[in-house]
């Protein structure tokens, strides 16, 4: 057996259902330290969802509550392919945007982000959206392969989609909220000194108070949890949805397929995960409790794997290599591009209304 397939009962036959990883985490404070975690906006209906923490249920001690987001986790472990020692394992395909430049991967959206769909890129990318609709993922593997590692979803156009292989999130456990107030105090009484006219004009003091010229309060706002039952973060790489991915009909090319998006993959699965999050977040591996990594199969059997990241690095170029990376290109934005676009025109045309007509029909859970 050859270090290229070395990993080709994974990919071949339906004993294998994932790769999972648990992972505690501990703030660098300790583990009685402050975490601050992502706050998001308030549900139309307040009273399913007041904005804030992410904490479930909202009242009680024993809850769970979201530090880091499956989306917000692919967004920062993504832009690993664009790093030097990495580069070469996927195309690095650039985007020139008036005066800034953003690579692929650090797009929201992966391939389906407008900024490359209004580039000269959009009908290439189109085409290998349709593909996948027919069971095809060659073409995307070539321009874009980690939307085949982290999903992908073409909603503004083909409305063709592909579900993430490699998830991570970080959850914080049995969590007790607390408050913050501050106090801000200008540099000296520009009221009182007459620098500043008094007024009970309600619009020219929240002026004064928005510059900095008055005392503003600021009471009961978020203050971070303590997580008294600790912080995991849990990462899942699905081998039974890697086996969904082929090159058609061709068995030679899915085979290559599925072990350049295996290696890729692995190399995500295993590198070292950012470690500040936001202001008040930043964690680090848990010593106490080391992280365990299981390969479970498809009838519940759970064993112990040993991959290293140098080991995940070191078969992602072999297989990389077999089955040919794409080219890398910089392209530019295109204005006029974005205006068809958003006009339903040009390249989108024939897609646009299919397109409307599946963004307005009841979505699965799947969606």
């Amino acid at each position: 057996m050859s270090e290229l397939d070395k990993y080709d009962s994974w990919l071949k036959t339906d004993t294998t259902a994932a790769i999972v990883i648990r992972e505690p985490l501990v703030p660098v404070e300790g583990v009685d330290g402050v975490v601050f975690p992502a706050t998001y906006a308030a549900a139309e209906d307040r009273k399913v969802f007041p904005g804030g923490y992410n904490i479930d249920p909202p009242e009680g001690e024993k809850n769970v509550c979201l530090i880091d987001s499956v989306g917000s986790q692919a967004n920062r472990i993504e832009p690993l392919f664009a790093k030097p020692e990495y580069s070469d394992l996927v195309p690095q395909i650039v985007i020139g945007a008036g005066e800034k430049s953003v690579n692929l991967l650090e797009a929201g959206h992966r391939a389906g982000d407008a900024i490359v769909r209004c580039t000269q890129l959009q009908k290439k990318l189109q085409d290998a959206f349709k593909a996948i609709l027919k069971g095809n993922a060659l073409d995307m593997a070539k321009v874009a392969p980690t939307s085949l590692v982290f999903g992908v979803w073409d909603s503004r156009d083909t409305q063709a989609k592909l579900p993430r292989l490699v998830t991570a999130t970080i959850r914080a456990f049995d969590v007790q909220k607390l408050t913050r107030s501050a106090q801000f105090n200008p540099s000296t009484d520009y009221i009182g000194l007459g620098l500043l006219q008094d007024t009970t004009d309600k619009k020219v003091k929240n002026a004064y108070a928005e510059r900095g010229f008055i005392h503003v309060p600021a009471s009961g706002s978020h203050g971070g949890v303590i997580a008294k039952g600790g912080i995991r973060r849990d990462v899942t790489f699905s081998l039974a949805a890697l086996r969904l991915l082929s090159a058609g009909d061709d068995a030679t090319q899915t085979l290559a397929l599925r072990r350049y998006v295996l290696g890729l993959s692995l190399v995500a699965l295993t590198a070292p995960a950012p470690t500040y999050l936001r202001q008040g977040c930043n964690l680090v591996p848990n010593i106490d409790f080391p992280r365990t990594v299981t390969l479970v199969y498809i009838d519940g059997k759970r064993e112990e794997l040993q991959v290293s990241h140098d080991h995940a690095i070191a078969f992602a170029r072999i297989a990389a290599k077999a089955f040919v990376v794409g080219n890398s290109e910089s392209v530019q934005f295109d204005p006029d591009r974005a205006k068809k676009d958003i006009a339903g025109e040009g390249d989108v045309k024939q897609t646009r209304k299919r397109s409307a007509k599946a963004a307005a029909e009841p979505k699965t859970e799947d969606d």
